[in-house]
């Protein structure tokens, strides 16, 4: 019987993975090595507000309250939704559709762009509402969404850079798309985690 060289998906490295071969972790060790840190990192500053929290229940809830959750609900959304959208970019790349990945990732990324000017007119809105870092609520409001603003602009980045990738043909690899994505779909996880702590948590 002859062996089969039929082909179901590609590695990293953007050669096929023959029928049979296992997958493989997407992108590579350094980029997974980098979204441990900033998990570890966030999760320091998770744990020192619910303390903080914990300690100051009332001040806490009542500066709370001041938060539109449909706001953050939306923001939620359309987070999501470009995390969906940069994975369907990871799959077209992976399936050798390069023009369909480019406007993927371009489109993944333009959700990114709404995230971060819904999340600007919020921070006017509260702004103007005088609840500043001298409230102990929004001193955490404001450097953890300041913070995960920054990653986002980071990400964007890093998406800019797959998509300069994807259009040159003698250049493409696939790991590069996959890091992009890696670290795309981490700020999703930060933001999910960052709505539930500020917003639902009562």
């Amino acid at each position: 019987m002859t062996e089969s060289t039929s082909t179901s998906t590609v590695l990293s490295d953007g050669r096929p993975i023959a029928a049979g071969e296992s997958s493989h972790l997407p992108g590579d060790s350094h980029m997974w090595v980098m979204v441990l840190g900033d998990l570890v990192i966030f999760g320091g500053y998770f744990l020192i507000y619910m303390v903080d929290r914990a300690m100051k229940p009332a001040p806490f809830l009542a500066a709370q309250q001041h938060l539109s959750i449909t706001t953050g609900v939306v923001n939620t959304l359309v987070l999501l939704t470009s995390s969906l959208i940069v994975a369907r970019s990871v799959y077209a790349a992976r399936s050798g559709k390069y023009d369909q990945a480019i406007k993927l990732t371009y489109l993944g990324g333009a959700f990114g762009v709404l995230f971060i000017a819904i999340k600007a007119y919020e921070w006017s809105l509260e702004l103007s509402k005088g609840l500043t870092v001298s409230n102990g609520f929004f001193s955490y409001y404001y450097v953890l969404t300041g913070v995960h603003m920054l990653h986002v602009t980071l990400g964007l980045i890093i998406l800019g850079v797959s998509v300069r990738e994807l259009r040159a043909p003698k250049r493409r690899r696939t790991n590069l798309v996959e890091q992009g994505a890696t670290y795309w779909h981490m700020v999703d996880l930060l933001w999910v985690v960052i709505f539930g702590l500020l917003y639902v948590v009562r």
